[in-house]
């Protein structure tokens, strides 16, 4: 059986922001988006630089008590 499907949004998350116009431009800018890790401690790995997503985007995205929104991973998805 064959379901239908309809998209009706998009949104995007990246290490260069939060949102299509927002990554859009920083593209266009050519603003890097790939920098020295600092969301934790790296020295364990074989390397020192990457893409981190924002604390902007892992913020209860429609304003509710912070003690009830869902985990990082789940914000991020």
């Amino acid at each position: 059986m064959k379901r239908r499907v309809v998209i009706t949004g998009m949104g995007i998350v990246t290490s260069l922001g939060v949102g299509v116009q927002v990554t859009a431009a920083a593209l266009k800018e050519g603003r890097p988006a790939i920098g020295t890790i600092a969301s934790f401690d790296p020295s364990p790995h074989k390397t020192k630089r990457g893409g981190e997503v924002g604390a902007q985007a892992l913020d209860c995205m429609d304003g509710r008590d912070p003690r009830r929104c869902l985990d990082r991973s789940s914000r991020l998805l």
